[in-house]
């Protein structure tokens, strides 16, 4: 298993009940009961689904008295956007040649073929 920290970043959202716990907690914190409700799996299974997101740093969980609660941690979604930001520029050139040639063949110019 993978243990840097972009590649336990992507596992982790690789899961849509994940995805979902996750944006919950970007309303704010809640407890771990209130996160498993709107899922049909048991606490324990999103216990499991907790614990990746926490081995990934993009949540905390804290306790206080005898409830638990998890928090959104954003560091490791900026260093995904900063990964993801390094192949956007390459996309949008190959997005804009691409239009350019469509462009081109809307006219009817066929210089631009290869």
């Amino acid at each position: 298993m993978a243990t840097d920290p972009l590649s336990l970043t992507f596992a982790a959202l690789a899961d849509p009940t994940r995805r979902a716990i996750l944006a919950r907690l970007a309303q704010g914190q809640t407890s771990v009961g209130e996160l498993a409700a709107p899922h049909q799996m048991s606490l324990a299974a999103v216990s499991k689904h907790i614990k990746v997101l926490e081995t990934a740093g993009l949540i905390a969980r804290e306790k206080d008295a005898q409830y638990r609660y998890c928090k959104l941690q954003a560091g490791p979604l900026k260093d995904l956007d900063g990964w993801i930001d390094a192949y956007r520029g390459l996309w949008r050139d190959n997005l804009d040649q691409l239009d350019a040639y469509l462009a081109d063949m809307q006219r009817g110019d066929d210089t631009n073929k290869q």
